[in-house]
């Protein structure tokens, strides 16, 4: 029987493109036009949220700088230079705010930083109801907010407040938590923590479970307690999360104002719960002052820039 023939090579033949194949030729224009419709929804939401950041986000801080410099009388709008801001400078309760603000600010910081993180250190501890435990952490931040404030402010009743029956419970002096101008900026603070320390709490959470086990391990073997293991390992091991809650919740805490507004109606006893944001409130909506308003406003916006900054580069060392 004779061996089968083997057909002859063609690869010496030309080929021949196919119409619309790999080898037709494309136009840049039909390349755009292909490339345009596939990303058209990513594109549409793109336009979407530019539009919102515009309208709601940048151009109000343009229009608060010129504002600044700007003093409208009887209708007509003329350049005032820096007279507003000398004008706000010379407020005796523009000092007054800031000490407030930075007073809520320390305060708030050192309940809702601390405290949260110890939270985080305890339920990461549970190895049962996880989920439950969390959502029950979480619960104040779905309130409304002024749902949360009102609670708080039946709470603070020196008639029939529940702080108070304990207090008398425990027979302990009765305190005026809102009408004294002692305890109403903490008692300000105390009702800002328990509403937003749900979302500092789960990321710190998240962040000691990525913590290896074996570090804590090797601390034990050391002989280190719980308090050594935390010191040393837990707070380095999560550095660059808190330093970035720090910054995030000073940005926060120094523009508070649903909360005292609510409470104490803004100014509080003595204007001890005047904040730097209830003023500019005051100067827009009270005295009808826009220019001294965005004056301040501006002054604020400038301040916390240069934490956004700072966050801002903390958020690129922690991604590098």
């Amino acid at each position: 029987m004779s061996a089968p023939t083997l057909p002859t090579s063609t690869a010496s033949e030309p080929r021949t493109p196919r119409p619309g194949g790999a080898g037709a030729a494309r136009s840049p224009r039909a390349s755009f036009a292909r490339e345009l419709r596939r990303n058209l929804t990513a594109h549409g939401f793109l336009i979407g949220a530019v539009l919102c950041f515009s309208f709601f986000s940048w151009y109000p801080m343009v229009r608060e700088f010129f504002l600044a410099f700007q003093k409208t009388e009887d209708g007509r709008t003329t350049w005032a230079g820096w007279s507003n801001f000398t004008t706000v400078y010379h407020d005796p309760a523009f000092w007054q705010a800031w000490q407030n603000t930075l007073l809520f600010t320390a305060l708030a910081l050192g309940l809702g930083f601390v405290v949260p993180f110890v939270v985080a250190l305890v339920l990461n501890e549970f190895r049962h109801a996880r989920g439950y435990l969390r959502l029950l952490v979480y619960l104040p931040v779905m309130l409304p907010p002024v749902a949360s404030v009102l609670l708080f402010k039946y709470l603070y009743d020196p008639g029939y407040g529940l702080f108070n029956e304990i207090l008398g419970f425990l027979h302990l002096p009765e305190q005026q938590w809102l009408q004294d101008p002692g305890t109403a900026m903490l008692s300000v603070a105390v009702a800002a923590t328990w509403m937003n320390m749900g979302g500092a709490t789960l990321i710190y959470l998240a962040a000691l479970q990525g913590i290896p086990g074996e570090l804590y391990e090797a601390a034990e073997l050391d002989g280190a307690g719980v308090l050594r293991k935390i010191w040393y390992v837990t707070v380095p091991q999560t550095r660059l999360i808190l330093s970035l809650m720090l910054l995030m919740q000073i940005i926060a805490t120094m523009q508070v104002f649903t909360e005292p507004f609510l409470l104490t109606n803004g100014a509080g006893p003595e204007g001890s719960t005047t904040t730097v944001v209830h003023l500019i409130y005051q100067y827009a909506f009270n005295f009808n002052d826009y220019g001294a308003a965005a004056a301040l406003g501006l002054v604020l916006l400038v301040l916390l820039a240069g934490f956004s900054a700072a966050y801002v580069r903390l958020s690129r060392a922690e991604d590098e």
